[in-house]
């Protein structure tokens, strides 16, 4: 059969991709089974959690969803005995739920909570409090007997700031705490500092007695013995293991790197619950190392480091270790989103939930490409048209839409993806960008955006894109751009620049910095110092980067989305470009989702979103979609 691209039947309905792959959110060993946390679309993005026993641990409506830091994370864990502690994200009160029991609380209302924690018989979490002024953060013990369930005072706080915090572990003897910590003036990736305080009995000791370990942008502290400490750190540009032996936590002592590769074993901490490596019992430790991809990878106590056989190249999480067996999730350039238990001993993978096989004849295989752009090389993934009952018109070009990620601090890796198939076996093209500012390379290739956003990240856009064109690989007349958040700032700023992308999908999207710096939420409050520059001293470049200040540049039809209850990009920021673009005529539709917030979640919202944005570019680039 021959079509023109755009307009091939394809087998991946909106529907089909709304419960395709459901985000695994952590997963634990509670005695003989596997418990991991799910996305349920159909029920509005609710998370569960499941058995590998079949069961479904946590029923509807219960929802393990944090809301610290906006991004939530490390909403739940579990007990051996398979007791479940959990977040839930009606109340943001943490529960209490016994096996074959109902959920009780052991917080008050009022505060959030986040990073749990269960060590040693104890529960530790992050506490964040936006009621006084200044906003609180904490670490805290939450008291198993429910004490705390109607009385603050009955927490023991082991570090309260303005600032942030995160990763609380207790050393096995139960005598010291660990954690992060970073300013309201610093992101994590940019400045974190890995803390270290002594604990008597239930009293954790303040003041002079914490010890902060120096660190560059630290991540997730992990002890291997009562005075032994592992953590994550970027000293030489690449995080990379560390180890520091406590014999006197009143003096700072210096860290042995372990392993250190030209690789990244850590990520910019957006949410709570990522884990990048697991010690095991014997020492070793297996951990993700990202080079663009993610790979996986055993530490041998003697320095070896053995590549291990498993599918995941992208999103990769090491959730959890008991004896030789890991927990590991994530997705793969031939499997869809997944959960696997690796025996490292065994050498066996086995598959728990999800890591569905791709076909490569419907789902093509992400290619790396690299670009020439203005500031260096700028690294993406190219997903062609594939459709094995359609072709092309002989000397056809097909469309594509240039992929941007929020964050900008974040990443994308090259794996099968069947929300990717909803465009490729469409006949439209998809290049994934990891313009500059992406995590995965090292900090000096984050570095490039300091400064420079709404510069570096639209050159690498356009680079890339042109780049492709160049290739003769797509028609330079049908390329949109498509991004998200931070992504659709750089949707919109791109097609202020003009005379690369013929059409823009913004999806809860910055238009305007001076708006965000006034609306945004406190973990991002102080981004954009970093990201542009502070303010007042600065406002001009807010005023002259923001695309608000220059819709008139803007010629090319634009699709705005948006969710109605967004607290990290609120509507008023697409609705004042949506007015903008409608008081000069220019082609645009604007769709609000009730009841989503940063991010869309539900299936019908899913659904709904994939199908206006295939109609949209159908209207657009001139071809008769099949939805």
């Amino acid at each position: 059969m021959t079509s023109s691209f755009g307009s091939w039947p394809s087998p991946f309905t909106a529907a089909h991709i709304a419960q395709a792959s459901p985000r695994i959110d952590g997963a634990r060993f509670v005695g003989d089974e596997i418990w991991w946390g799910e996305s349920v679309p159909s029920e509005g993005g609710r998370i569960t959690v499941r058995s590998s026993s079949g069961a479904e641990i946590l029923p509807a409506p219960w929802n393990a969803r944090s809301r610290v830091h906006e991004y939530g994370g490390g909403s739940w864990t579990a007990d051996a005995d398979g007791t479940l502690f959990f977040v839930d994200g009606a109340d943001q009160r943490v529960y209490r739920m016994p096996r074959a029991g109902a959920p009780v609380p052991l917080t008050a209302p009022g505060a959030a909570y986040g990073g749990l924690r269960a060590q040693h018989g104890r529960l530790l979490a992050v506490r964040e409090d936006l009621r006084p002024e200044p906003h609180v953060r904490a670490i805290v013990e939450i008291p198993l007997d429910g004490s705390a369930a109607e009385d603050d005072a009955a927490l023991t706080t082991v570090i309260a700031t303005s600032g942030f915090v995160a990763h609380p572990a207790l050393s096995p003897d139960g005598s010291h705490v660990a954690w992060v910590q970073w300013s309201t003036v610093h992101m994590p990736w940019d400045r974190a500092l890995l803390h270290v305080a002594p604990v008597d009995g239930d009293q954790v000791a303040g003041g002079d007695q914490i010890a902060s370990i120096a660190t560059r942008a630290a991540l997730q502290p992990e002890w291997t013995a009562d005075d032994e400490l592992l953590y994550l750190d970027d000293p030489t540009g690449r995080w990379n293991l560390q180890r520091v032996r406590l014999t006197d936590t009143s003096a700072t002592p210096p860290p042995e790197p372990v392993a250190p590769a030209d690789s990244d074993t850590g990520g910019g901490l957006w949410v709570l619950g990522n884990r990048w490596y697991q010690p095991l019992d014997d020492g070793r430790i297996v951990a993700v190392r990202t080079n663009g991809q993610d790979e996986i990878v055993l530490l041998g106590a003697d320095g070896r480091v053995e590549l291990l056989t498993v599918p995941i190249t992208a999103g990769a999480s090491v959730d959890d270790a008991t004896g030789s067996r890991v927990l590991i999730s994530g997705s793969g350039a031939t499997v869809g989103a997944g959960l696997w238990c690796l025996d490292v001993d065994r050498g066996t993978v086995t598959t728990i939930t999800g890591g569905d096989e791709a076909d490569a004849a419907w789902v093509p295989r992400a290619r790396p490409v690299t670009f020439e752009g203005r500031h260096g090389a700028v690294h993406a993934f190219d997903y062609p048209p594939a459709n094995p009952d359609v072709t092309a018109p002989q000397g056809e070009l097909p469309p594509y839409i240039v992929m941007v990620h929020g964050g900008p601090t974040s990443h994308v890796s090259g794996a099968a993806s069947t929300a990717y198939a909803y465009w490729t076996s469409r006949g439209i093209g998809v290049l994934d960008v990891n313009y500059g500012g992406s995590t995965g390379y090292g900090r000096a290739y984050r570095e490039r955006l300091d400064g420079a956003w709404g510069v570096v990240d639209v050159d690498d856009v356009i680079a890339a894109a042109r780049g492709l064109a160049d290739a003769g690989l797509a028609d330079p007349d049908r390329i949109a751009i498509r991004g998200g958040s931070a992504g659709g700032w750089t949707v919109l700023s791109a097609l202020v620049r003009g005379g690369t992308f013929g059409a823009g999908i913004s999806r809860y999207g910055v238009a305007d910095l001076r708006m965000l710096a006034a609306e945004t939420h406190d973990f991002e409050a102080r981004y954009l110092d970093g990201l542009v520059g502070p303010l007042p001293e600065t406002e001009a470049v807010y005023i002259e980067r923001s695309p608000l200040s220059h819709v008139d540049r803007i010629d090319v039809p634009v699709l705005l989305e948006q969710g109605s209850e967004d607290r990290v990009v609120p509507p008023s920021q697409s609705e004042a470009i949506r007015d903008a673009l409608a008081a000069r005529g220019v082609p645009h539709e604007y769709v609000l989702y009730e009841g989503e917030g940063h991010g869309f979640r539900a299936a019908e919202t899913i659904i709904s979103s994939l199908e206006t944005e295939l109609r949209f570019l159908g209207r657009v680039f001139g071809f008769d979609p099949q939805v």
